[in-house]
């Protein structure tokens, strides 16, 4: 693992979403409109915690900007930032499984 990431888990569920959606370069309006998409609707960004978010993000190294055209500023995972998702989905996958053997509820 680059560093020491586990400090940054566990992920909430917007960041988890935002930083998956900057798996490829995209802009604010299209991370909005990707985590809503991916989520089935069940995660909605407004623009002051997604902006709020890329600020920390940003900070942290998690992501960069690589592009600004007009105002339109476009980001996208850094090495860190990968491993720290997937690191997430790791410990995602382990909770689903255990989720999934418990059938008697």
């Amino acid at each position: 693992m680059t560093e020491n990431i586990t400090r940054y888990l566990p992920l909430t569920e917007s960041t988890a979403y935002i930083l998956l959606a900057l798996a490829e370069p995209l802009h604010g309006y299209g991370v909005m409109q990707k985590v809503e998409a991916m989520s089935a609707g069940t995660v909605k960004l407004g623009p002051g915690t997604l902006y709020g978010a890329f600020s920390t993000l940003e900070a942290e190294k998690l992501i960069v900007k690589v592009e600004e055209v007009e105002r339109r500023k476009s980001y996208t995972l850094t090495e860190k930032g990968k491993s720290l998702l997937k690191e997430h989905i790791r410990r995602s996958q382990i909770l689903v499984e255990n989720g999934s053997i418990t059938k008697n509820w």
